[in-house]
């Protein structure tokens, strides 16, 4: 599938005024199964099963396994592409109304607070998992690298924007080159939340929030790759996954620049 069809996927499945109810379901709260989303919009299994259908062929919805269950998730990433694409050739106040959208589909509810980030990078598997694990692509497109060997079990250490991490419990979880790269979370250090600026109540309740994980699954597509972002292992009303869930859409999206263009996005170099 093309860069332009895809766009007019997107177009197509927002045209809908159910589909938008359903993407309006999972911005107030994600990781909703079918039979919940069907309960809370007093839809047919049927009809909100077609409309996921969908919605999930334009990306704007993904889905994550856990065990028996499909968790829904809403994904913001074709709204930013197409906010990129087109914002440049209108003036401000004429995409208000996409922009806004934009915000809104960024939102992630809380009652299950995982992230979950999908999209699309002309490149190959190979120039990707070199993106995300070796330190002279991760240090431009996010101001963090990692010293490591990428085995299962290693420990990690952290280099966030000039700030060394390392702890026994900061590991590799799963390195499969080229298709699947997990990790646990970094460590809140003193010297992290002096660097961002954080105040000690902050920095005390994000480090005594409980470890959490992140995972990149890499799948081929037409004229590249998928890259699936998921963020989860939080507990209720966790301020890590707040912060994650507006940091990562950057994160990835000058990853994205990068491998593409070979310049990230501006701020990031």
């Amino acid at each position: 599938m093309n860069e332009v069809s895809r766009e007019d996927l997107v177009f197509r499945a927002l045209a809908d005024p159910s589909r938008r109810m359903l993407l309006d379901s999972l911005n107030t709260r994600g990781g909703q199964t079918l039979r919940e989303l069907c309960a809370g919009l007093d839809m047919a299994r049927q009809s909100v099963s077609k409309h996921l259908a969908v919605l999930e062929e334009a990306t704007l919805v993904t889905t994550v396994r856990r065990g028996r269950e499909k968790l829904h998730y809403l994904n913001a990433a074709p709204i930013s592409d197409i906010a990129e694409r087109w914002i440049s050739r209108y003036d401000a106040g004429r995409v208000t109304a996409l922009a806004d959208l934009k915000k809104a589909l960024e939102g992630t509810g809380m009652d299950k607070p995982e992230f979950v980030y999908v999209t699309y990078i002309r490149t190959t598997p190979e120039k990707l998992w070199q993106a995300l694990t070796d330190p002279a692509f991760t240090k431009r497109y996010w101001e963090t690298a990692f010293e490591t060997d990428w085995k299962p079990g290693s420990v990690m250490t952290w280099d966030n924007h000039g700030v060394l991490i390392s702890d026994p419990e900061q590991v590799v979880l799963e390195a499969d080159p080229y298709r699947r790269l997990s990790y646990t979370w970094h460590t809140i250090t003193p010297e992290l939340a002096k660097q961002f600026g954080w105040d000690e109540g902050l920095r005390e309740r994000l480090a005594a929030e409980p470890r959490s994980k992140v995972t990149f699954s890499i799948d081929p597509a037409d004229q590249g790759v998928r890259l699936t972002v998921v963020h989860d292992g939080f507990e209720q009303d966790s301020a890590v996954a707040q912060m994650v869930s507006q940091g990562w859409p950057a994160v990835i999206a000058s990853l994205k620049t990068l491998v593409e263009t070979g310049e990230p996005l501006p701020g990031f170099a």
